[in-house]
């Protein structure tokens, strides 16, 4: 029994004298904080209040941890999360100061299962220069997509063709198979692959396995989610890399119009890894952001039949104007107006994203109040402007007419903000825009009782989103 407690005693010992330096970290932060940070609280030694900010809740909600900590201590407040001394922000002010201030004051920096996961060159984690030069290839790619006839045609194709997919079907995991939809679409415009390619589910499959990862105990152990998410990074580089060397022998002199691939390798200003980097974050982008926000839209909607009766009623009248069988146009989608409202507002109320990393690169004083002290870790809440009842009437309540005020964009951050404003947000509205216009007029829908969107922190779903779908008598 003595030996026992002896033993005991020694791996006490060995483990404060292991962790001494973070404890030392925790309580002494090296230099003194300045006196006026926000109040709070710290936590527990080592872990801080992780456990209990990471705890899932409703995406709909601020969740349990983030309203009582408000209600103590107001909506800007200090913790010690992922390891670090923390500032929270759920107020919408400082949060836009905090993402229009990148580069000067505050800049990315995410913890280290993040890092491991996207790789050193991820448009997430570089700054400056290189930063500005990933996202501008990015950048242009999208946004010359998204006006590109054959874009709109192939992602209405596959829109009909996930319709005609559902006709044997009363019952769907609609998220899983948002997905599929999502990452299909931008690998033929990345990849120029379609879904009969045999490499499309293997790259879906690591996607998923790579989601995992990001909120992951960072510990190199077979079988963990960290594992496996790094792995299946590492696949996914392999399978670019193979892709990018194949190109580089076809050439892509007088390619006009060719996929992403194509355009980077004309443009010839990327190395090799970047060029892996680049995709990878597109590919990211563009499967992530679409399938979550085509999954909350779909979720809202079926909680509202008012919401689709209005929707059902503008996408009939845009098909009455068409000739049958005539494709939708980039003009069509700009007069899906009450459909952006939806959208916007399922951003707000659903939380796609809900927060960020930054970190302060200096003591930054934000008006009078408080101060951020140097190399502390800074979590911009979007969530708390989306729920914040002193922005939004009612902020619970799912209301795309209240996006008829053109102020509402300014009480929102959905997809981040500036430097760092996620680039596949309009190909994100444009995707899931044609995807309603069919499914609205081809299919009704109810969610089970108990399903809902969920912070894990990223989106998920209880059950991923289980559908019961019927067709509609006058399918169009």
């Amino acid at each position: 029994m003595v030996g026992l407690l002896l033993s005991i005693a020694l791996a006490i010992f060995l483990g404060l004298a292991l962790f001494f330096p973070y404890f030392q970290k925790l309580f002494l932060f090296v230099e003194q904080p300045p006196s006026n940070i926000p109040h709070g609280s710290m936590g527990w030694p080592f872990i801080g209040e992780t456990l209990g900010y990471l705890m899932p809740h409703e995406s709909n909600s601020m969740g349990s941890f983030l309203e009582k900590h408000c209600l103590r201590y107001g909506r800007v407040f200090k913790s010690h999360l992922f390891f670090k001394p923390t500032i929270v922000s759920c107020d919408h002010e400082l949060n836009i100061f905090i993402l229009q201030n990148e580069g000067k004051l505050f800049q990315s920096s995410y913890p280290k299962p993040v890092h491991d996961i996207l790789g050193k060159l991820s448009m997430m984690l570089v700054h400056g220069d290189l930063h500005k030069k990933l996202r501008s290839v990015a950048v242009g790619f999208i946004g010359e997509s998204r006006s590109r006839p054959d874009f709109l045609f192939y992602v209405e194709k596959l829109s009909i063709s996930f319709m005609e997919s559902l006709k044997e079907h009363r019952q769907v995991g609609f998220f899983k198979e948002a997905k599929k939809f999502t990452m299909y679409v931008i690998l033929r415009y990345v990849l120029d692959i379609g879904p009969e390619d045999p490499l499309a589910p293997k790259i879906l499959e690591d996607f998923l396995t790579f989601m995992k990862g990001f909120v992951s105990i960072p510990l190199y152990v077979p079988g963990s989610p960290y594992a496996k998410a790094v792995k299946a990074r590492a696949r996914l580089s392999s399978t670019l890399r193979g892709i990018i060397r194949e190109r580089e022998k076809r050439g892509t002199v007088g390619i006009k119009n060719g996929d992403f691939i194509d355009e980077m390798l004309q443009k010839g200003n990327l190395s090799d890894e970047e060029k892996v980097s680049v995709a990878i974050d597109i590919l990211l982008a563009g499967y992530e952001t679409t399938s979550g926000l085509l999954a909350l839209v779909v979720y809202f909607i079926a909680q509202s039949p008012s919401v689709l009766h209005q929707l059902k009623e503008e996408h009939q009248a845009l098909r009455r104007r068409k000739k049958d069988g005539e494709p939708l146009s980039l003009e069509d989608y700009k007069q899906m107006e009450f459909t952006s409202h939806v959208i916007s507002e399922s951003l707000r109320c659903g939380n796609l994203v809900k927060f960020l990393h930054r970190k302060a690169l200096q003591d930054v004083k934000f008006k009078a109040e408080y101060v951020i002290p140097q190399g502390w870790q800074v979590l911009p809440i979007l969530t708390g402007a989306h729920l914040d009842p002193s922005l939004h009437q009612n902020p619970s309540e799912f209301d795309p007419s209240r996006w008829a005020d053109q102020a509402m964009t300014k009480k929102v951050s959905p997809f981040g903000g500036g430097l760092r404003l996620c680039p596949g947000t309009d190909i994100a509205k444009l995707e899931t825009s044609i995807f309603l216009h069919h499914f609205v007029l081809n299919y009704r829908w109810k969610t089970k009782n108990d399903e809902s969107p969920m912070s894990n922190p990223y989106l998920d779903f209880k059950r991923d989103l289980q559908l019961e779908i019927e067709p509609t008598e006058n399918r169009m």
